[in-house]
């Protein structure tokens, strides 16, 4: 018995039991520190939507990769001060941050009434699907195109952008064809709705200000609760150069990408006591920085 406790104690007095780094690996931090120049894109700024709210500024990448006519809808639509005074109406917690005119009052002189679905399609010259390579439960599989979230089946040659945090996209009824103005932002994974509706973008910056929102549910009368004003939504290539903020993301067909999900998928620092070999596509936030002013 004595010879026991002593044992115990002889293991107490060891104290903790500390996780090992991965010695030789970086971590994300890391890699992105030792990043080149050449390992990040400016997004430009005819693809860059700037959405004002009173609490502030958000960013969303567009992606005209996979769904093109969305994109020119949502730039028509801005252009033409569309979305300026109007709410979002439509804020359900863990679930998505709806904006627009939930009425259908407000007209349009540039915009289609109604688009023809992008849910998926084959990509645009000069865009190339780049595989995560981890399985996923609802794509054949799961990567990037323009360092956005993607989907890809590689036997129909289709691609789409997915529902992560951020997704970007236009809401429609039951018709796929119905998309028109309505627009919404994931405020966390809904993957179950890929390829049901089209995404054409992600929040790169702001997304803090889309989940302080007011929750509210969709009104049914005008003097229901609208939810917080959309002061105005911007593309950023109107906005004057000295005003307009300038990002960049990092490229995901560069050696550096695959070396930091690699970073994300087995956490070499000392912290972590599993690793579990694999990453979930919308557990990579995909690194975004503001370029200073040239």
């Amino acid at each position: 018995m004595r010879l026991a406790l002593l044992s115990v104690c002889g293991a107490l007095a060891a104290g903790p039991a500390f996780a090992d780094a991965i010695e030789g690996k970086k971590s994300g931090a890391d890699i992105l520190g030792a990043s080149a120049a050449a390992d990040w894109r400016e997004i430009p700024a005819e693809e860059l939507l700037i959405i004002e709210l009173e609490r502030g500024k958000v960013h969303v990448a567009l992606s005209p990769a996979l769904a093109p006519m969305h994109v020119a809808q949502v730039k028509n639509l801005a252009r033409e001060g569309f979305y300026d005074g109007l709410s979002f109406y439509r804020v359900i917690d863990g679930f998505v941050a709806q904006g627009g005119d939930p009425f259908g009052e407000k007209t349009t002189t540039t915009s289609k009434k109604a688009l023809k679905a992008e849910f998926e399609g084959r990509l645009a010259k000069g865009f190339a699907f780049n595989p995560l390579g981890d399985a996923d439960g609802y794509a054949p599989e799961a990567g990037f195109v323009a360092s956005l979230p993607a989907g890809f089946d590689a036997a129909t040659g289709a691609a789409w952008h997915l529902h992560c945090a951020g997704a970007f996209a236009f809401g429609r009824e039951d018709g796929r064809d119905t998309a028109s103005t309505e627009f919404y932002v994931a405020l966390q994974p809904q993957r179950y709705l890929d390829r049901n509706l089209s995404v054409f973008g992600r929040v790169i910056d702001g997304m803090e200000h889309l989940q302080a929102l007011r929750r509210v549910a969709p009104p049914e009368k005008k003097t229901d609760d609208l939810g917080e004003k959309i002061v105005s939504i911007r593309v950023a290539a109107d906005v004057p150069e000295v005003a307009r903020e300038r990002f960049e993301i990092l490229d995901s067909a560069r050696p550096v990408f695959a070396e930091y999900a690699e970073a994300r998928r087995n956490r070499p620092e000392a912290f972590f006591y599993f690793r579990p070999d694999y990453l979930d596509i919308c557990q990579l936030p995909v690194p975004v920085r503001k370029k200073a002013a040239s």
